[in-house]
Parts: C-alpha cells; structure tokens; sequence
C-alpha cells in the first residue's frame, strides 16, 4: 500500500531474446521461435471503504515479519548460526500464534516478506546491495500476493479481486498482457511473444555525462534533468521544520506528510523523464554501445573509518548525489530490456580511455580532455564537446568488439554444416 498515492505496478519478466545480435551467427536445431516477456505494468488504485484500512494492515503486517526475521537471522549471523528458510517458515507461524493480528494480512503476503529479506542477503552476500535495514513504517509500505489463484482481474470493468481486499477499482489506462503470477499491489505478467525484428538498421554510440545525461555519436544529446538538485533546497526547508516539531504529534505527521509528498514527486519526475528517453533511443537504433560503468563504485562514499578517515568527504558527497540523481544505472536498465523487446541489441564496452582518444588522429592523451566539458587534440587541434568524442570512441569499440565476435562465429561455422535458421542482419 502506498498511503499518499495508492498504486497497482504490474511486472513482467523479459528473457533473453532469441532475435539475430547483429553480423551473424547460428541457431541450433531446437531453436524456439518464442521468448517468456515480462512487463512492468503501473495503475492507480481506488479503494473505498475499509480497503484502504485493509490494505494499510496488510503492508503492517508484512514489514513486521521482514523485521522479526531480519532480527532473528541477525542475531543467528552474530553467533555464527545458520537459519533456513524452513525453519523462518515455522517460526513464522509461531509469530502467528503470539501475536494474532499479523493473520489479518493475507498468508502470502507474509511469506513473500520472508522470500523479500532472502533477497535483500543474497545481494548483500553478493556485493550487490548494502546490509538490509529495518522497515520503517510510512517509508515505501507495500505487501505482495504470490498465489495466482486467488488473483482475478477484470479489465472490463475496472476491477481486481485481492485476498482480504475484496474487488479494488483501478485507472484502467491500458491493456494489460499475459498471465498474472502474482501481484505485488503491484502486478506481474508473463507471455509467449514472437521474436520481434528492429524496423531500424542504425547503430549509434552512448556516453552518459556529468554535464549532458547522454549525448549519442551522431550528436544529438539530452541536457540533465536532476529532479532532487532541482527541489533540494524546499527539501532542506520541510526537514528543518520536522526536526522542531515533537515526533508522532500531529504536525510532525503533517510535516511528516509533506516531505514523502516531495520525494513522491521527485521520483515521478525521473519515472517519467528516464523512460522516454530509453524509448526514444531504443525505438530508433538497433544497436546501442554504451560504457560499461561501474555506478556503484563511482557513487561509494569517501567518508573511510576511524582509523583511515576520508579525504574531501563532503565535495564527493555532493558528486555521489547528483550522480545518482541523473540515474545512470536506470537508463541502462531500461535500454537493455528495451532494445531487446523491439529487437535490437545493447552493447556494453569498456570505458578505457574513451574520453582521452582523438577521434581524428587516434592519440590518446589525458591532456586531451582539457575540461568537463570540452575536448582538444594536442596532437591535431580537433576540438569538440567532450561528451560526443566519448559517443564516437564509444560506438568504435563496441563495432570492434561485434567484428571480432562476428570472426570467431564464423570461423564456428565453417567447421560444420549449415543449419536452418542461420541468419544475418546489419549495422
């Protein structure tokens, strides 16, 4: 449940396409002409009534059994004991039986808040994501049904059957595709779909920038949007306020209010803003070569620890933020499921040197790139915006990167006898 705006996300899963990559290579035998799509699909909720009480219980409920196994499986990890999944399974129920009121939330809600925190240390253990934390309550409040039985949508007449909920009215805005497997308040589909084929035979190279959120080789670019640089200092302004009021009084909670209203819009603006731009890249190029950054060391603190304490703390704090407030990582997501169900291809390459090569002379310098912004061959005097220097660099080594795959598929091939399906398609 999500208070300020009650929301139904429907996700799909995206397998990997069978479509042509580019060049050539060939299909086996037992090729399957079909791919399993998943589908992020996002409606507003209407529930009237006790529904939204219901719904609020539900989420409560399933953040209290999140926080009862993430303390548990806390207090196991310090004293280096294991903790299965069977054995969180009884103690939940034992938490049932304790405390009566966490029955009011549907059964699979609560289980699917168990699978969420084996997760959360599944990445952690895989240096994916920080440790997980406590759920707090009024911070991003939701709960999930996994069992597709006991989901019915009706899109006729605007309608879906939830357990506990009853039939909840939602913004029907669009058709909603494949079979349902579970619903997060939130729901998810999957489907067979024909591999597709890019109406585009363009390739085209993507550097993301400090300055540009991204500009493409053959020059076209879209300025920085950083919707949290952009409602910072209103931010700062309702915190302080909260911080002079008396917690759970009653203006604290309409100062409280104010700020997730705030940040509630700052996302709305990325989710708005991010998409269209992958799907005007991906809907025009087959090929995208992007560099292969890694966000998350680029964003890592330079605070260090007590004994190595960390050097000019507070500039990389304010560049880790409008890194992540530009969402790179995002605009990456999206464009590899993207190109891939339109039936295009997302390159990653390596980020060595792209902005230091002189498209023109081919000398690579530090000296090259003189400022953020700007770029001067010392060795010819070619100048250009930084940004699209990288672009080109970028589409070249992804190229090189496909001829050379293209070599070695080929040289596969001429060892063994054509098959059916071998195709072939153009950059």
């Amino acid at each position: 449940e999500q208070t300020s705006e009650d929301q139904m996300n429907m996700h799909s899963k995206h397998a990997v396409s069978s479509v042509p990559k580019v060049l050539a290579f060939v299909h086996t035998p037992d090729h399957d002409a079909s791919m399993e799509r998943r589908q992020a699909f996002q409606f507003e909720l209407m529930p009237k009534g006790e529904q939204p009480r219901q719904m609020s219980r539900s989420a409560g409920c399933a953040g209290y059994v999140y926080n009862q196994a993430l303390a548990l499986k806390k207090e196991r990890y310090e004293k280096k004991e294991k903790l299965t999944r069977f054995q969180l399974d009884k103690m939940l129920v034992e938490w049932k039986q304790e405390t009566p009121w966490p029955s009011e939330a549907p059964d699979h809600a609560l289980q699917q808040a168990r699978l969420d925190l084996d997760r959360a240390y599944t990445n952690f253990f895989r240096k994916r994501a920080e440790f997980p934390k406590f759920h707090k309550k009024g911070i991003g409040d939701s709960f999930r049904e996994s069992d597709p039985k006991c989901i019915q949508l009706d899109q006729v007449n605007r309608r879906i059957q939830l357990p506990k909920l009853g039939r909840v009215r939602y913004r029907n805005s669009r058709e909603v595709l494949g079979e349902i497997p579970s619903v997060t308040v939130s729901i998810s589909t999957r489907r067979e779909v024909e591999p597709p084929v890019h109406a585009s035979r363009w390739s085209v190279g993507l550097d993301w920038g400090a300055a540009r959120f991204y500009t493409l080789s053959d020059g076209e670019y879209q300025d920085q949007l950083q919707p949290l640089k952009r409602f910072l200092p209103k931010l700062a302004k309702l915190e302080r306020r909260l911080a002079g009021k008396k917690k759970w009084s009653s203006n604290w909670r309409k100062a409280k209010a104010k700020i997730t209203k705030l940040h509630s819009k700052i996302t709305h603006i990325r989710k708005d803003f991010v998409p269209k731009a992958s799907n005007d890249i991906s809907k025009n190029h087959a090929v995208v070569f992007v560099e292969d950054l890694p966000v998350k060391n680029m964003s890592a603190s330079a605070r260090g620890t007590k004994a190595k304490p960390g050097k000019r703390v507070g500039p990389k704090s304010g560049l880790n933020r409008s890194i992540l407030d530009a969402s790179p990582f995002e605009l990456r997501r999206q464009l590899a499921y993207k190109t891939q169900w339109k039936g295009g291809l997302l390159v990653p390459v390596s980020p060595q040197n792209t902005s230091r090569k002189c498209p023109r002379c081919r000398h690579t310098a530090a000296e090259n790139r003189q400022t953020q912004t700007k770029f001067v061959g010392v060795e010819c005097g070619f100048s250009a915006h930084a940004d699209w220097v990288a672009a080109i660099n970028i589409k070249e080594a992804g190229l090189a990167s496909l001829a050379c795959s293209s070599s070695w598929h080929a040289r596969s091939a001429s060892c063994q006898e054509p098959t059916e399906g071998m195709v072939c398609a153009s950059v």
